[in-house]
């Protein structure tokens, strides 16, 4: 007889023991259960809000917006205003005026955006979209930065001070190297990145650490940029332009700019671009397929979950800043190596850390969407310069065609509501809860 053989649970039939219970199935969790996890603070819905949407509606957005654009165009057209002062008794000669208006303004931007078929040469008839790429490369740039902190569930409205510290950075610390270009180039855009970041980083450590809201933070962190810019192209010796008395900076080193992409006959568009593609792929791998874009998303979903599942929120605060303040340098690079070589000054953001906001949201904070709504704002760009010159149309209602594909796009409920849409499930609970609100005020 084996000793201990008593103790051996005979085999059942079948040759299956039965399943063993786990002896920590009566242990107390390692995290907390998610009725006792807190609902993400109401900053991440309102993010999580403003980025829902489908790609429907954002076509709609941008449709109702070229609409909007065209009423303001035919409104501030002079023929038109003097066909309508006879418009009941020659209705036709107001449409007709109408008709020339936004066809002429619509088409003149296409002719200065994407392809100008008027040309002589192909290469001619093909620079406005080159003319776009190269408008479009710092808007993307920015525009990552801002979608990869909404990701994570902060506001980074400090994409113009960021740039003005990465392209004075890379202006103190490379522009005097003197080296080959092979070495030149890349220290200077690195080092733009580099204080593009540490501008950033600023602001991620002061809200891991101190709990500032970052809204104030990146607000008050602009204009202490602005200004220290400012003062350093006013100051001789630090970045003012030797034997010069204006407030600019020295021109960047021709070993520094980037080389242009197609060729001299397609000046606005060079490698930086290519950078900027580089710089798309490399968010979106980081914000979707990395094991550390998962703990930021994770973050920006919910940062009371993500604490209790173990991961660091104040560290990835700071980790998303630092690349959102990088990719903001980046797009200070794209202007001093690219668009504007021959000196800057405190306006050589020339808006785009505002625009970048603006894309962000377009593109719903996805790397290829902020890549797509790059593009679309520097067509608008390069085209109303067509506009203008051809048509006398006011740049400005380019800006306020923008401004409303914005506003479209922050509110899917209303583009829903104008082309009758099915509500989502999201809308339909919420009015399920105003209305249970109301009869409990009512009863």
């Amino acid at each position: 007889m084996i000793p201990g053989a008593d103790n051996v649970r005979p085999e059942p039939e079948g040759g299956q023991l039965p399943p063993v219970r786990s002896p920590l199935a009566d242990t107390t969790p390692l995290i907390d259960s998610p009725a006792d996890v807190p609902p993400p603070p109401r900053q991440n819905l309102l993010i999580k809000e403003l980025l829902r949407g489908s790609a429907v509606t954002t076509i709609l957005a941008i449709l109702v917006a070229m609409i909007v654009g065209g009423i303001l165009m035919a409104i501030t057209d002079e023929d038109v205003q003097a066909a309508a002062g006879y418009f009941f008794s020659r209705p036709t000669d107001t449409l007709g005026a109408v008709w020339n208006a936004v066809y002429g303004g619509y088409e003149a931007l296409f002719r200065g955006s994407i392809f100008n078929p008027r040309a002589a040469d192909f290469a001619t008839q093909i620079r406005p979209l080159t003319n776009t790429l190269g408008f479009a490369a710092p808007l993307i740039a920015a525009g990552l930065g801002v979608a990869l902190a909404f990701r994570v569930g902060l506001f980074n409205i400090g994409g113009r001070g960021q740039i003005l510290i990465g392209a004075a950075t890379a202006a103190l610390l490379t522009f005097n190297l003197g080296l080959p270009m092979v070495l030149q180039l890349p220290l200077t855009l690195a080092a733009g990145i580099a204080g593009g970041a540490i501008w950033g980083g600023i602001v991620g450590i002061l809200k891991a650490r101190t709990g500032a809201h970052e809204v104030i933070l990146t607000i008050m962190l602009n204009y202490i940029a602005f200004y220290l810019v400012t003062w350093m192209v006013r100051t001789p010796g630090v970045l003012q332009r030797p034997a010069g008395d204006q407030p600019i900076s020295a021109g960047t080193p021709a070993n520094a700019q980037f080389p242009q992409l197609l060729g001299e006959r397609f000046p606005l568009l060079d490698w930086g671009f290519v950078i900027v593609v580089a710089a798309t792929l490399f968010v979106w791998w980081l914000v979707e397929r990395s094991s550390l874009g998962f703990r930021l998303r994770a973050v920006g979903e919910n940062p009371h979950a993500a604490q209790a599942a173990g991961i660091s929120v104040q560290r990835m605060y700071i980790y998303a800043m630092l690349f959102a303040g990088g990719l903001a340098g980046l797009a200070g690079m794209n202007q001093i190596q690219g668009a504007v070589t021959d000196g800057f000054d405190g306006l050589i953001d020339a808006g785009i850390g505002f625009d970048a906001i603006t894309v962000a949201l377009l593109g719903r904070s996805r790397a290829w969407g902020v890549f797509a709504a790059g593009i679309l704002f520097g067509a608008l760009k390069a085209g109303s310069f067509t506009m203008q010159a051809s048509q006398g149309i006011p740049v400005d209602i380019v800006l306020v065609v923008q401004a409303l594909i914005v506003l479209f796009i922050a509110a899917p409920p209303l583009i829903r509501t104008m082309f009758f849409l099915p509500k989502t499930d999201a809308e339909k609970a919420a009015k399920a809860r105003a209305k249970s609100a109301k009869k409990a005020v009512t009863a």
